[in-house]
């Protein structure tokens, strides 16, 4: 439910409470927050344990429409994009091009190391004649 805020949301919240409540009524506010949130976790929790004990094994069969629903509400048209075109691989979104984290197949060029760069490169073999000259860098 709050798994959005973070640690600056939460200090512009107390900063806020302080200056509206002050802070003789801010440590009781807090505490019956937490009580009411805590309070309202406990009833959905326990009418999810009732409902499963009521319906018994038919609660697996309405869980799997829900869960169906809730992929399809997660499908952002960059999720469709990186799952169906992209295979999962988002780099092209998120700029990271991590060779570490992705899986590397065995006839897959090496990647490039500083140490490669330093190497010399050999000269490319003299143009046929008639053929059309081509920079092989800017290609």
């Amino acid at each position: 439910m709050f798994s959005n805020v973070g640690w600056g949301e939460m200090l512009v919240l107390v900063i806020a409470g302080l200056v509206i409540l002050g802070p003789e009524r801010l440590p009781g506010a807090i505490r019956w927050t937490a009580g009411a949130l805590r309070q309202a976790r406990d009833y959905v929790t326990g009418a999810t344990a009732q409902l499963r004990e009521d319906l018994g094994p038919d609660f697996d069969d309405l869980r799997e429409p829900l869960s169906e629903l809730q992929k399809l509400r997660g499908m952002t048209p960059r999720a469709a994009l990186t799952k169906h075109l992209l295979d999962g691989d988002d780099s092209i979104f998120t700029g990271r091009f991590d060779a570490a984290d992705k899986p590397v197949s065995p006839d897959a060029p090496k990647p490039v190391t500083a140490a490669d760069a330093s190497k010399p490169v050999a000269p490319a073999p003299p143009a046929e004649p008639g053929a059309t000259k081509f920079d092989t860098d800017a290609t």
